[in-house]
């Protein structure tokens, strides 16, 4: 007895129209990204944040007779957390840095 196969061409046809849809997709996004880099000196430096939020303008950078102001941003949040029996430790750490700079014309 024949396998009637034509009640099942629309959905193939529509999962194969998805599927070259994702494939082009994941390759345009692919060719547009790069890999990154890691740079060791921000890594040492992320270690050595201390825990908790931390906001100030270094006294070295602002000059707001010139126009020019910095703030810097730190926080790190240290956690372990117990799950199922396995044991995670989150490090989460940023650092961030705002400079408002007036330029003459």
């Amino acid at each position: 007895m024949p396998l009637p196969l034509a009640p099942l061409l629309p959905i193939a046809l529509r999962l194969g129209t998805v599927a070259a849809a994702s494939y082009a997709v994941t390759r345009w996004v692919r060719s547009r990204t790069h890999p990154g880099r890691t740079d060791q000196r921000a890594e040492d430096a992320l270690d050595d944040l201390g825990e908790g939020l931390s906001i100030h303008r270094p006294s070295d950078r602002v000059a707001e007779s010139a126009g020019d102001t910095q703030t810097n941003a730190t926080a790190r949040v240290r956690r372990v957390i117990r799950f199922r029996g396995k044991t995670w430790e989150i490090d989460a750490g940023g650092m961030a840095r705002f400079r408002l700079r007036q330029i003459g014309e």
